[in-house]
């Protein structure tokens, strides 16, 4: 019978941290923006800065 009161007290924990997770995101906008993330793989990378100073060298 113990182990059902552990079970319950660790359940209510892990959703208390869940909750928390997602107030925290709510909170610093992670739910404002959902097009962009679906489009942003459409888009080319970004040169990074090591691959133009390798791409001089060559020139």
């Amino acid at each position: 019978m113990n182990i059902i009161f552990f079970l319950i007290g660790c359940s209510i924990l892990i959703a208390l941290v869940f909750l928390g997770a997602f107030f925290w995101a709510t909170r610093t906008g992670q739910h404002e923006d959902t097009y962009t993330p679906s489009v942003r793989i459409l888009f080319e990378d970004e040169i990074s800065h090591e691959k133009v100073g390798e791409e001089t060298r060559k020139a």
